[in-house]
């Protein structure tokens, strides 16, 4: 049967897989919206605003493993989605993310709804297009979800315009299988590792007596977990996790020394700084990892593996730079190494790990955040699907709760953005309808994109919110503290009742200020189907600790 471009469009993600579209309708994809309206393989999931439709596919994306698609207008719409495509840029998460665009024979008229986004998202996509014409929507949507799934993932941006997506398209002229894999020139997504790396490797940490083993977001990938928990296990080799390689490796097993750099926990930074070698496994050495480049672990041989050859020796000097895929050196790792368990180490890394589990001294009966979630990781076992925000709230949920598997915890760790949790937990729930999903964010955070409420209300998804109300923006209102001498500016915030908020977008409301009340509404909010939104009154000023001060090495941690 004859078709147009958006009902062409609306095949190729079927074929693609795509079952979920996280979107908002304008003028310029009315013929995409009309399309669907005949659509029943694909559920559209109407947000309430863009940047939610992007961080709701990022959501879905990093749950599951697979591309989350996202589609919205021209103009308004399309610049509400940059936050979300930079998000997933910085966090390495494949989305295509489909854009509305005036007809071509309007664009470069400053025509009504009409930016460049093409242009606009040239630094923030691993790649974008242009559909000029009918006949190079197929070869673009092929090559788009193969650059966005290979290699290192990131977000694809595909420029749309009105006219094109309503011409008629001949399936004749569609010539090749369009389910090959495209050839794209200087693209070479795949590389393997030589089998000498691996040796030269190996070799080191025969020979190491204080190995650590240092995760990262590239672990995240098929079955890189299981090679990793294997390996480490074998040897007794203690691990550590940057944020975005929280969950890669269990978070509660007796081998995790917990997360590295700016917040990271004494055991990990002191480990980190007093060993001989490092294996670095899809780490990038972000500035939150280490703030002082040159002090970074000075005495020890660095192993760097990344499937991203531009990532190798950016911000750190390694010893040995490795390109390819974790599980690949992981699994020829196993074959080669024949090392001793480094018991003298493993006895020092234990004194570390007590200092790092010391409780924080609760104020005058008060809540605190730390019983909060780990109230939630009581109730949840470790098991369910965690979104944050960004602020306090993220670093107490990093090293509070327990993470028992990879794509458990949802976060914006690159960009830092604000208003992330909410959207990506729906997301999430969209993805896995049968899961426990808790959003913890801060009173700061959640008023970025609240309005979701209403998305997530709609669809009746599982997603529990836990909001930390302290009347600040919280990490913020703390480097005031600690740096500027505690010249609090425009911190303190005020928020609406988040408990009658609930109620008015028809969801289950509820609220604590102290650990029995606590208790008893994240047991309560569990056990109730749809949205529920927790309250929790904690301390004003509670700080995140450890801290390191910006551009200090991570042996200068402030404690407390």
């Amino acid at each position: 049967m004859p078709m147009n471009g958006a009902q062409l469009l609306i095949q190729m993600l079927i074929e693609k897989k795509i079952d979920t579209l996280f979107g908002y309708p304008g003028g310029a994809v009315l013929p995409l919206y009309d399309a669907l309206y005949d659509c029943d393989s694909i559920q559209h999931v109407l947000v309430r605003h863009e940047q939610a439709a992007v961080h709701a596919a990022d959501g879905y994306a990093r749950a599951t493993g697979r591309p989350g698609v996202a589609l919205v207008t021209s103009g308004p719409g399309a610049t509400n989605a940059v936050t979300g495509i930079a998000t997933a840029f910085m966090d390495s998460i494949p989305l295509i993310v489909l854009t509305g665009q005036v007809s071509t024979d309007l664009i470069g008229l400053d025509s009504f709804q009409e930016v460049d986004i093409y242009g606009m998202t040239m630094p923030i996509t691993k790649h974008n297009y242009i559909v000029r014409e009918v006949a190079d929507l197929p070869k673009i949507v092929n090559e788009a979800f193969h650059v966005a799934t290979t290699g290192r993932p990131g977000p694809v941006l595909i420029d749309l315009p009105k006219n094109v997506m309503a011409a008629e398209f001949n399936m004749e002229e569609q010539s090749g299988n369009q389910d090959s894999q495209p050839y794209i020139r200087g693209y070479q997504p795949q590389h393997s590792i030589d089998p000498l790396d691996i040796q030269l490797a190996a070799d080191q940490l025969n020979r190491s007596e204080r190995p650590l083993i240092l995760i990262g977001g590239g672990c995240m990938t098929g079955n890189t977990p299981a090679l990793l928990k294997e390996f480490a296990e074998q040897f007794n080799l203690p691990v550590a996790s940057t944020l975005m390689g929280l969950g890669a490796f269990p978070s509660g097993h007796s081998l995790h020394l917990g997360m590295v750099g700016m917040h990271g926990t004494v055991a990990a930074n002191r480990a980190l700084q007093g060993a001989d070698v490092v294996l670095c496994l899809g780490v990038r050495f972000s500035d939150r990892v280490t703030g002082n480049r040159k002090a970074f672990s000075p005495g020890s041989y660095k192993i760097q593996v990344d499937i991203d050859t531009s990532e190798l020796n950016k911000n750190v000097a390694v010893d040995l730079a490795i390109t390819g895929e974790c599980a690949d050196l992981l699994a020829g790792l196993l074959e080669k190494i024949h090392m001793q368990e480094p018991a003298v180490w493993n006895q020092q890394i234990q004194i570390w790990s007590k200092r790092s589990a010391k409780s924080p001294r609760v104020q005058d009966n008060k809540l605190t955040p730390f019983e909060v979630i780990r109230c939630i990781q009581n109730a949840t076992d470790g098991d369910a699907i965690i979104s944050t925000d960004v602020g306090q709230h993220q670093i107490w949920t990093a090293t509070h709760y327990y993470f028992s598997e990879a794509r458990s915890f949802l976060t914006s760790g690159g960009l830092g953005t604000m208003g992330y949790g909410l959207p990506a937990a729906i997301g999430a729930a969209v993805a896995f309808p049968d899961r426990q999903v808790v959003c913890i964010t801060g009173d700061g955070s959640i008023q970025m994109n609240m309005q979701e409420m209403m998305t997530a209300v709609d669809l009746g998804l599982n997603v529990k919110v836990a909001i930390f109300k302290n009347g600040y923006l919280g990490m913020v209102r703390q480097w005031q503290q600690l740096f500027l001498g505690r010249r609090y500016s425009s911190v303190r915030i005020s928020s609406p009742d988040f408990v009658a908020l609930a109620k008015s977008f028809g969801a289950q409301g509820l609220r604590a200020d102290n650990l029995a009340d606590a208790e008893h509404i994240i047991d309560l909010a569990l056990h109730t189907d749809g949205l529920v939104v927790m309250e929790f009154d904690i301390t004003e000023e509670t700080n995140v600790y450890p801290i390191v001060p910006p551009g200090s090495s991570n042996q200068d941690m402030i404690v407390e």
